[in-house]
């Protein structure tokens, strides 16, 4: 696969594109953040659009704290104070969201080169090394992320990470998703649905209490495919702490690969499929697009116009000891999958 010019970054660092194809679907990813800048998959009538949002060229994607489309880490989510401890030993992670460290602090995964190891027509395998104390985590972490194209129109995620003292880790894509089309307006119709009985409810700083809620007679009840917009604007305090959906779903049966969420389009006729082996799944409506932000397609995005499923560990889980660990050790694999399959109702 020969790479594409993207553009260049502020300090001058070149940028590549590397494009995925199989019949019914068509991925491109960077080298910068491995972000997903664009997946192209025909509606029933055959019409292909671009389903995922991104900013039009290297210097949005610098300039945005969205993440469109990003490798997340090290750590994915939030981490309370910035403060965790490991083994007796405290530490201060940069804070970048109010009194937390959100997704990696300043400068994370999403805002690194990453290094091309493999590059085919359907697969794509990059490499970064996270040095000891980079963003004040310990440890040299090694982490390569594959991307596949299978012939069942699926999008494959394998990340694998291994280190040489103790650390934390939590590794997402933060994609954002519209199956009528990037910059085509909201989500709300989009029928959703999610493998997940309880849910992490969260206090005004967006931290998890602790407490893992029933969605029974909540508006947060995916268990049955149901409209994004039906409930959205419940008088439910953590909906309004939110500003919509921006929770993690503690997924049915942790372990193997299975099915975590779907989402329908009924205009298009698009449909995406979630599988993974994560225990947690965030929920996240795009709440905090301001309509500041110029999309890839040259349209403005607002809050709603993308929905985000990133399967991940569970937000502050270094603090909370109830919850899957995050801890990974020498002589460990971190090893996480996460499937997208397109097809059409």
């Amino acid at each position: 696969m020969a790479a594409q010019t993207f553009g260049r970054m502020k300090d001058g660092s070149p940028v590549s594109r590397y494009r995925l194809v199989r019949p019914r679907l068509r991925v491109d990813i960077l080298d910068y953040g491995g972000v997903i800048s664009g997946i192209d998959t025909p509606d029933r009538e055959g019409n292909w659009t671009n389903v995922v949002l991104g900013a039009r060229d290297v210097a949005g994607y610098e300039a945005s704290d969205a993440h469109f489309g990003a490798i997340i880490g090290r750590y994915a989510n939030r981490i309370a104070g910035g403060r965790f401890s490991l083994d007796g030993r405290a530490y201060q992670l940069p804070l970048n969201a109010g009194g937390s460290t959100m997704h990696g602090g300043t400068s994370g995964f999403d805002r690194r080169i990453w290094r091309v190891i493999r590059a085919d027509d359907a697969s794509l395998v990059l490499a970064y090394r996270s040095i000891d104390g980079e963003e004040r985590f310990p440890g040299n972490l090694d982490v390569e992320v594959a991307y596949t194209l299978s012939d069942e129109e699926t999008l494959r995620i394998d990340y694998t990470a291994w280190t040489d003292r103790p650390t934390i880790v939590n590794l997402t894509n933060h994609s954002y998703f519209n199956l009528s089309g990037e910059g085509s307006g909201d989500v709300m119709r989009h029928r959703v649905a999610i493998a997940a009985d309880h849910y992490l409810p969260t206090d005004a700083g967006q931290i998890p209490t602790g407490e893992i809620r029933p969605v029974a007679g909540t508006a947060f009840d995916f268990r049955e495919p149901e409209a994004l917009g039906t409930r959205i604007r419940d008088a439910d305090p953590q909906l309004a702490l939110a500003h919509g959906y921006d929770h993690t779903f503690v997924l049915r049966d942790p372990g193997p690969l299975r099915h975590a969420a779907s989402a329908l389009d009924p205009s298009s006729g698009r449909r995406l499929d979630v599988a993974t082996t994560q225990p947690g799944l965030q929920l996240y409506t795009a709440n905090m697009l301001d309509g500041t932000v110029v999309g890839s397609g040259g349209q403005l995005y607002r809050s709603g116009d993308a929905v985000c499923f990133e399967a991940q560990g569970f937000p502050d889980a270094p603090n909370q000891a109830q919850f899957p660990s995050t801890v990974l050790r020498p002589g460990e694999l971190f090893a996480a999958t996460t499937t997208y399959r397109f097809s059409v109702d």
